[in-house]
């Protein structure tokens, strides 16, 4: 048994069970988990109570739901969030069944009776494409955690800026000069987050990113990241012009430009 084989259970769909306990029997002794059913409603059935079913193998031709609409069904409940191929298997389809039966979801078709070495050559194929289409499906799930944990984490930022500067009982003189300056800000900082100012403020002071690291404890990555938000939402060209734009007096308070 491969790992490919043993990671793909499949779904067996026909109308005469004989042919679905025969291949069954095939499948297991490749090392293929399986399971069978003779009808497209209890295939429906079947594949929302094992979210392991990832093959299904069906007839074209059957009872209630045939092989097309059954494929379309899996494929609604299926949505983004889960992978499945299907394979459709017929005694009698002509062409235009066949193109039709592609076209709604099928990756392939086998025509009755089975040749045994060529369904298992299909279905390892599909194993290996069930495998890539699962990997891609869990980075695009781990890109939306880590997107949303970037979006708390700078959340949780700007709500700790907001305490640091809230009213407070007493101001010393450092917090005066920073509450006069935040004043005179020039406009094009307007739209900048509290953390993204913080930043700019310091490399204003002309600290180096290390500094700004330490004081505001965070790793040096983070501020190379707020520095370069910030030149571009101020459309700055490097840290120079920023912390002219900074200085008190200087030409840029009164309308800061950049090309």
């Amino acid at each position: 048994m491969n790992k490919l084989s043993s990671a793909v259970k499949i779904l067996v769909v026909d109308a005469q069970p004989l042919i679905a306990a025969e291949l069954c029997e095939l499948l297991d002794g490749r090392g293929y988990r399986c399971v069978s059913c003779e009808t497209g409603h209890q295939a429906v059935e079947r594949f929302n109570e094992d979210e392991a079913i990832s093959l299904v193998l069906c007839d074209l031709h059957m009872p209630g739901l045939d092989g097309i609409q059954l494929v379309q069904e899996l494929q609604r409940l299926s949505g983004k969030h889960r992978v499945f191929e299907a394979i459709m298997l017929t005694g009698r389809a002509d062409k235009q069944d066949v193109i039709k039966a592609l076209r709604a979801g099928f990756a392939d078709y086998y025509q009755k009776p089975i040749n045994p070495g060529e369904l298992l050559e299909g279905i390892a194929r599909q194993a290996v494409v069930l495998q890539e289409r699962q990997k891609s499906l869990q980075l695009g799930h781990l890109d939306q955690k880590l997107q949303y944990l970037a979006e708390s984490i700078d959340d949780l930022y700007q709500d700790l800026d907001k305490v640091r500067r809230g009213p407070r009982l007493s101001v010393s003189t450092d917090e005066a000069v920073i509450a006069v300056d935040r004043v005179e800000i020039p406009a094009i900082f307007n739209h900048l987050s509290p953390r993204q100012l913080e930043v700019a403020r310091l490399v204003g002071k002309g600290q180096t990113n290390y500094q700004i690291a330490c004081e505001l404890g965070i790793t040096e990555n983070t501020v190379k990241l707020y520095v370069s938000q910030v030149l571009r939402l101020t459309r700055m060209h490097n840290r120079t012009q920023l912390a002219l734009a900074l200085l008190p007096g200087h030409g840029l308070r009164q309308g800061v430009t950049a090309h």
